[in-house]
């Protein structure tokens, strides 16, 4: 199949969460098995940052409202593949310190941007030269792309039988602007109504690609339930359902290559399902001595890397902190986030001396150190589409504590009578959404951690686990297949 991966942004190039995590691996795990796939991305100011893109003789022109706009076309490829990046550069959107804000506010121009980058993408697309099969889109920055496909662009040879899949990555990001925007889009304004683009008087982006694509799907299974229910479909409940019958999730995968205890050079002591004992013990050591607290190999150390938001369940978190840290337990935390948990923590810094460390930025070495050197790992999230940090602390030995809800239910097992006897436990997970529940989980897995032979059983089969890229996908596939059929038919017809 040839397959092209429409995304908003794509590690290496410029990344500000899962999404471009997806859109730097899941394309590379396609190509090994056998399709050829292409990204489209727009060329960010960060994208030249120490990365090697060259220009093409490729140039696209866009109408935006009244006026057309110009974008240069680049290209470089992912890392360890073959896979082509084409950066679509426009000056005056993209050449900017941020992706979509900076200082905690959005750009004002955002729609235009991206409507913009999306027809860009299949001004861009007509001109490869072999057809394309499916055009996979992401969130809400490309939820255009198949409105476009099927109003404008289906005449051109290229694309008069190509399918799209839609990936809703986090509903809560919607693309919702006012309705003078549609303007911008070039579209027909039969298509503003309440089946299509309009949501409550607003352009609604997500709810473009929804409706639009042949197939949704979401980053888990249970987030694809989820976002069906008023509590997690941020008011696109009813949308979600009306394409019930279309709707899937695929669970993403970690690249092995980078998440790996045993090949790892960010960490003082490679070790395996069979040499985590001492590997371990030697890692958690060195994270105890960074951040000056006491080696005691005997106390256990909690760890959390995490953007510091009440939908990582910061909120939950600040309300049991205390009684946490009151216990026999090392905490340390890696990530930044909303000022007032900043605060909250430097504060319990200076209260709990020797008991916490404190990181307020990213740092890709220390994650892999905690990851690494902790005995446990706190994902007590309000709610989680997807979630990689707890796969990735599976591989490491490391074991979460997460609340059951998306992916973080469909991957983590909780620590029972009944899964230790099965040798099929994981982790441990609570459900309900309060300070109770999450220190009763916190002190079973206390518990648990120090009756060794099972907590070592808990830790190798997690370890056994399989959550690469391959493995996703191929669940992918399929749903490619099943559009390729479905115009296959409508051809045939």
């Amino acid at each position: 199949m040839n397959i092209l991966f429409v995304s908003s942004e794509a590690v290496p190039f410029a990344k500000t969460g899962g999404l471009a995590d997806v859109a730097g691996a899941l394309p590379g795990a396609l190509e090994l098995l056998g399709h050829t796939v292409s990204v489209f991305m727009p060329c960010y100011s960060a994208a030249r940052r120490g990365r090697t893109i060259v220009p093409t003789d490729w140039s696209v022109e866009v109408p935006i409202g009244r006026k057309l706009v110009t974008g240069q076309v680049y290209r470089a490829t992912l890392p360890e593949s073959e896979v082509p990046v084409y950066l679509i550069e426009q000056p005056g959107y993209f050449d900017r310190e941020g992706l979509y804000g900076e200082k905690g506010r959005d750009y004002l121009d955002n729609c235009e941007r991206f409507v913009f980058f999306s027809r860009a993408a299949l001004e861009l697309a007509r001109r490869l030269p072999s057809e394309i099969d499916v055009i996979h889109v992401n969130d809400w920055q490309t939820g255009l792309v198949p409105v476009y496909l099927n109003e404008l662009y289906r005449g051109h040879k290229n694309l008069r039988s190509t399918g799209t899949l839609f990936t809703l990555h986090n509903m809560a990001f919607q693309g919702k602007f006012w309705h003078w925007d549609m303007l911008l889009t070039g579209l027909d304004w039969r298509l503003f109504n309440w089946r299509q683009l309009e949501y409550y008087g607003h352009l609604n982006l997500l709810k473009a690609g929804i409706v639009f694509s042949d197939l949704v799907n979401t980053v888990s299974q249970r987030y694809s339930e989820e976002i069906q229910t008023p509590e997690f479909g941020c008011g696109l409940e009813g949308v979600v359902q009306s394409r019930k019958q279309d709707l899937h999730g695929i669970m993403n995968g970690i690249d092995y290559s980078i998440w790996n205890p045993e090949t790892d050079s960010s960490i003082v002591s490679n070790y395996n399902e069979d040499t985590f004992v001492h590997g371990k013990l030697k890692c958690k050591a060195a994270l105890q001595a960074e951040h000056r607290l006491p080696v005691r190999p005997e106390t256990p150390l909690i760890g959390m890397v995490t953007r510091l938001e009440n939908q990582k369940g910061l909120d939950l978190l600040a309300d049991s902190i205390e009684e946490l840290l009151s216990l026999d337990v090392q905490l340390v935390v890696l990530g930044t986030g909303q000022a007032k948990y900043h605060n909250l923590l430097e504060d319990l810094v200076q209260r709990y001396s020797g008991k916490i460390g404190l990181n307020l930025r990213f740092d890709d070495g220390l994650a892999h150190r905690i990851y690494a050197g902790a005995d446990l790992f706190l994902m007590p999230s309000h709610y989680e589409p997807c979630g990689l940090n707890q796969l990735i602390c599976l591989k490491y030995g490391t074991v979460p504590i997460v609340r059951a809800t998306g992916g973080l239910a469909d991957t983590i097992v909780d620590s029972t009578p009944e899964t230790l006897a099965a040798g099929t436990a994981t982790g441990f997970s609570f459900e309900a959404y309060t300070k109770d529940a999450f220190l009763a989980c916190t002190r079973r897995a206390l518990g648990q951690w120090g009756e060794r032979v099972s907590w070592r059983c808990i830790l190798r089969t997690g370890m056994r686990q399989d959550w690469s890229w391959t493995r996703s996908a191929a669940a992918y596939v399929k749903l490619y297949e099943c559009i390729l059929e479905k115009h296959s038919e409508a051809v045939c017809a």
